[in-house]
This record gives C-alpha cells, sequence and structure tokens, in this order.
C-alpha cells in the first residue's frame, strides 16, 4: 500500500524516524542518571582533640564526598533538648547530568566545645552531630548522611587543698607549700603571673599528696597573685591564693658608670664566644645589645633547664657562701648604666656579688649535677648546679671551670675559680640561686635555720629520716 503514498509522505517518515530514535535515548539515559547518579554517602570524621568535653574541647570534623561534591551541611552539638549550631554550610553539587564542572570535595573544620562556648551546658554526655546532604536529582532524593560521637561532659575541676605553707614570704624570696590533690589532677603546681613552679609527688606521703617549690618575683606588690593551681587534662582549673603575707622589700638603685676601657675589653671577648652576636662599628650599641638581648637569652635557657630539674632532693643541709668572700651587691639592686653623663640602659642584678682573693677556689654551694659548664653570655665561664625540684645554683664570671656538665657532685668540692668573664668590671664570682628559672635571694639559702623550718620539716622523708 506504501507503493500508492505519495513520494514526499515516504521522506517525511524517514526523517521522523530518525529524529525520534536519538530522542528516546537521550531521554532514557536522562532517565538512568536521574535514577542512579544521586551523590555518594559522604565521609564524614569527627576528631575530638579530648577524651571527653571540658570548658574548651577542639574538635575537627571533615566531611568528603568525591563524585558529585558536598551539599548542604549542618554540625552540631546536642545536650537532652538542648541543640547548639556549630557550622553550617551550603555546597553546590555538580548536577546529575554533568560529569565536570566545579565542585566542593571535601570540608574540614575546627571547632571548640565546652564550657566556654555554650556555658549552659551539664555534667554528662553530649552528642556530637553531623549532617551530610547528598546530592539529589529530580527523581530521587536520598536520605541525609547523619554521622554521631557522643561524649562525657567533665566541668568540675580537680580536688585542691593546702596541707602545709609559708604564712609570709618576702618578695625575691623562696617558699615550699605541701597540698593534696585529686586523682584526676594532670597539672598542678604554684603560679604567679606569668612563672610556673609545677609539683611533684611529696617524698614519703600518701597519694596525691604534692609539693611544689617556688620563689615570689623581686617586683610583686600583691600576695592575692601568688595561686596554687590544679587542672585535670581536659582543662578544668582552680585557682587559690594560699600566701596570707606578702613582705615587699625595697630594692637599692646603683648607677654603673660604662666608659670606652671596659667596652673595648668586654665586648669582643663575649662575641667571640658568642656565635649568634653579629659585631657593628659601634661597641656601645654592642654592649647594649648584649646587656639586654643577650641577658634575656640567657635568662630563658636558665627557665629552660629548670623545666629539666631532678625530680628529687638532692641537697642536704645549709648552701655554702664563698669562703671569706664580702658581699659587693645586694639582691634585685636596680642598676642604671650611665655613658658618658647619660642613662644608655637599665637592668635589675639578680644574685650576688662575692668578692675574695683572685682566682679563688669556688665550692659547690650544696649537693647536685652539674648542668651547665661553660662560657654563658653576660656571665662568661658559668657552672649551674641542678640540686633537684627545679632549686639551682649559678656561679658566673671564672677564670676557669673544674668540672664537667652531667658530673655528680658534692658540697664544696671546686667547681671553678673567681675571675672577670663576661660582663664583669674584676675578679669576683656572681652566685644566684634560682627556682624554675626565677632568681631568687640566696641569703635564705644560706641560712640553716631557714632551711630547717621553712623547707625540710615540711617533707615527711627528711622529717621521718631525722627522727631516726
Amino acid at each position: 500500500m506504501d507503493r500508492d503514498l505519495p513520494l514526499g509522505t515516504h521522506r517525511r517518515r524517514r526523517v521522523g524516524g530518525r529524529i525520534w530514535g536519538p530522542v528516546f535515548f537521550v531521554l532514557t539515559l536522562l532517565l538512568l542518571l536521574a535514577w542512579f547518579r544521586v551523590g555518594a554517602v559522604p565521609e564524614v570524621e569527627i576528631s575530638p582533640g579530648l577524651p571527653a568535653i571540658g570548658p574548651a574541647t577542639p574538635v575537627h570534623v571533615a566531611v568528603e564526598e568525591p563524585t558529585r561534591g558536598l551539599g548542604r551541611l549542618h554540625i552540631e552539638l546536642v545536650q537532652g533538648e538542648a541543640v547548639y549550631p556549630l557550622d553550617s554550610q551550603d555546597f553546590e553539587p555538580r548536577p546529575f547530568w554533568a560529569f565536570w564542572g566545579p565542585r566542593s570535595q571535601r570540608y574540614q573544620v575546627d571547632l571548640e566545645v565546652g564550657r566556654v562556648a555554650q556555658p549552659e551546658l551539664q555534667e554528662g554526655e553530649a552528642t556530637l552531630k553531623v549532617t551530610a546532604e547528598r546530592a539529589a536529582t529530580w527523581l530521587r532524593h536520598p536520605p541525609p548522611q547523619i554521622v554521631e560521637k557522643t561524649l562525657a561532659v567533665h566541668l568540675r575541676p580537680p580536688r585542691l587543698e593546702v596541707e602545709r605553707g609559708p604564712a609570709s614570704v618576702a618578695t625575691g624570696g623562696s617558699g615550699l607549700v605541701v597540698y593534696r590533690v585529686g586523682a584526676e589532677s594532670a597539672l598542678d603546681g604554684v603560679r604567679i603571673g606569668t612563672w610556673k613552679f609545677p609539683g611533684y609527688p611529696l617524698p614519703g606521703g600518701e597519694d596525691g599528696e604534692r609539693l611544689a617549690f617556688f620563689g615570689v618575683p623581686f617586683d610583686l606588690t600583691e600576695s592575692s597573685e601568688v595561686l596554687l593551681v590544679a587542672a585535670d587534662e581536659l582543662g578544668n582549673k582552680v585557682e587559690m591564693p594560699f600566701l596570707r603575707q606578702l613582705k615587699v622589700n625595697p630594692f637599692r638603685q646603683d648607677e654603673i658608670r660604662l666608659n670606652e676601657t671596659f667596652l673595648r675589653r668586654v665586648v669582643p671577648h663575649i662575641q667571640a664566644e658568642t656565635p649568634e652576636l653579629h659585631p657593628s662599628e659601634d661597641v656601645l650599641q654592642d654592649y647594649l645589645a648584649i646587656n639586654r638581648d643577650l641577658r634575656a637569652s640567657n635568662a630563658q635557657e636558665l627557665q629552660r633547664l629548670g623545666q629539666a630539674s631532678a625530680r628529687g632532693l638532692l641537697w642536704e643541709g645549709r648552701f655554702l657562701q664563698l669562703p671569706g668572700s664580702q658581699v659587693m651587691s645586694s639582691f634585685a639592686d636596680r642598676r642604671t648604666y650611665t655613658y658618658q653623663g647619660r642613662k644608655v640602659d637599665q637592668q635589675d642584678h639578680l644574685g650576688f656579688d662575692l668578692a675574695s682573693t683572685r682566682k679563688a677556689p669556688v665550692p659547690a654551694s650544696n649537693g647536685g649535677t652539674v648542668v651547665l659548664a661553660r662560657f654563658f653570655g653576660i656571665y662568661g665561664r658559668t657552672v649551674v648546679i641542678d640540686h633537684g625540684y627545679g632549686l639551682m645554683s649559678l656561679y658566673a664570671h671564672l677564670s676557669s671551670i673544674a668540672v664537667e656538665e652531667g658530673q655528680p657532685i658534692s658540697r664544696g668540692e671546686v667547681v671553678g675559680r673567681t675571675g672577670a668573664t663576661g660582663l664583669a668590671g674584676g675578679d669576683h664570682l656572681h652566685f644566684s640561686i634560682l627556682l624554675h628559672g626565677l632568681p631568687v635571694n640566696p641569703l635564705e639559702w644560706w641560712d640553716p635555720r631557714w632551711i630547717e623550718r621553712q623547707i625540710l620539716r615540711r617533707i615527711p622523708e627528711v622529717s621521718t629520716a631525722r627522727r631516726g
């Protein structure tokens, strides 16, 4: 019958068939893509920085979807009926029909949860919840990927009780406090401004009993700044003042007159022994760099040595003064440096200058371990002895050193001889006592009655041994 149809009709049928075939194929392909090409299930990682939620617990969240990319994202903290939004993002996934083009495959964020960010948070448990929506099509809307991590919430600080401590301490002085902490305490000790004096297990004490040696900065003005502290691993912290009285000692003013002869004697020697210094053509400016910057660097090194102090009492009895010596300075002299009649610097002299005969033998003030024996910046040839629990003694400006680092040493054993190295104007010994790097007044440690009353009686192991 087709033979009877007009010629144009045959051509239209053949053309229509060629058009509808590809159209049908495209529609079928789109239907298949719309059904099967929803976004993959996102991979979600929730990584708390601590084992539980405390005052400020860091949390790292990472979400990844490598095919069509990320869609909408919500992160929240849930406790009971309370919901605390933490983060929300809207991403534009790749269209279901496209195999190229922009997309966000991975998102990661650092968050903070706890009492600081969520003040209404209560003790108990809370759940970190991440809802990551999958890329949809016009045929399918898959459910979101929901990942949860439940953590304990601990907001109570450790237990802290003072047992034995000094009623008063003078500025520049030393002290020992004995206290008790709960088992949850991870970090405890004494804090005074930026100075930290860690606690140690009390020798001969019970579980939870601790001791901390501490020094009082010479320029402190308020006893309330002397705090006993304890914190758990989550950051829950308790602080309490324990010092009833602070005796404020005035510091003495002193003037150091610099001259060209002195500068050209001490500056090149220190520069030659200190590779990090860069000499200039101005000897005064080089001196000031030593007196300020190198002094500060030396102080930081002494603090680092204090942090590595032995956990034990390495000394016994009173500390020795250089035999036959005369004290030529007060502790914490505030020194004004002048040059050609004008003020050029000001520094605090935190030790004693002890004058004796030239190149006099210098005995170790007490037993311990040598932790520094070398040329040491402004101090010249120097020996530092660790006596344990952060207590150290320093012997500076030596002409020679007779000991080595790591060497055990007994009280009275010679560590070197007096000299004029470093920033010394003449032969003498600069002697310092330090607690975790903080210089304190040596007079107390030279006094056997003070040591017995303020230190040894508070340590049961020592008291028991003496009674025996």
